[in-house]
């Protein structure tokens, strides 16, 4: 890969639509990519959790497919998006993510990753090249790139598929902001796993304004009990209803959108006309 370490500022988003005009060139349908003239060591899924963000989807998808190609990855998009008016539940939403892009493609290496936030340096590879799961987003901008805490594990990491099924995926029962990251953080020390980071001088991103989600109120209660649930709560326990899986901005990304709780939702969808 051709890489030049600190990039320059990110570009604007906008119409979808005029974003693929933009980066669609040489994807393959559903925001896939793979160069044609070497065999990456990586099949990378990219999962974004998504709700009501489409001004940040369109910055990051913008951003991201560049930087993705630069660092010469077979890589593919996964935007999925929670139906209804339920508190957002990322983790169940990247349990999804995990699911529906194993079973289109075999990929090795999945980076979980937040839509609010935008890589600054291509040396930070979008790949799982060690025994260990990975915390991406070391250094953000709004924490002043600093790591609030050691065992954080929030925002963009990656784990190979191994790893993410030994720990049976995330939590399912993290309804609203919070928890969900430190409970995988919990569950991936109790398998003997251990987080791995790249230098805060690499690792580091831009966080998108956004307002505030509000917090979930038990979610430390869930976190005290979260190992005695880790083999009965996660990949194994994943209920949820496809809405549907539209593919309307065929060289982007692969969008699904989806019902995750017990009872139908509707509501508009990020590709409604």
């Amino acid at each position: 890969p051709i890489l030049i370490g600190v990039l320059g500022a990110y570009k604007e988003g906008g119409k979808l639509e005029d974003i693929e005009a933009s980066v669609g060139a040489g994807l393959l349908p559903g925001g896939q990519w793979r160069p044609s003239d070497c065999r990456p060591r990586d099949k990378v899924a990219i999962i974004v959790p998504y709700r009501d963000r489409l001004e940040h989807l369109s910055v990051f998808l913008a951003n991201i497919h560049p930087f993705l190609q630069k660092q010469l990855l077979d890589y593919g998009i996964f935007v999925i998006e929670q139906a209804g008016t339920d508190d957002f539940n990322r983790a169940m939403l990247l349990n999804v993510g995990f699911v529906e892009a194993t079973g289109m493609r075999d990929f090795d290496c999945f980076v979980f990753h937040d839509v609010d936030l935008l890589p600054e340096d291509d040396r930070n590879l979008y790949t799982c090249p060690n025994d260990q799961p990975r915390h991406m987003s070391v250094a953000v901008d709004v924490l002043n790139y600093k790591l609030p805490y050691a065992d954080i594990f929030g925002g963009v990491s990656a784990m190979t598929r191994r790893q993410f099924e030994k720990v049976n995926g995330f939590s399912n029962m993290f309804w609203g902001w919070g928890g969900e990251d430190d409970d995988m953080a919990a569950r991936i020390k109790s398998v003997g796993f251990r987080i791995s980071r790249y230098p805060s001088s690499i690792a580091r991103y831009t966080m998108l304004t956004h307002t505030k989600q509000k917090a979930n109120p038990a979610r430390f209660e869930k976190l005290f009990n979260g190992r005695k649930r880790m083999k009965i709560d996660g990949l194994n326990s994943l209920q949820y209803r496809r809405i549907h899986v539209k593919l309307k901005f065929v060289r982007v990304f692969t969008a699904k959108m989806l019902n995750i709780h017990h009872f139908p939702h509707c509501c508009p969808d990020i590709f409604e006309d």
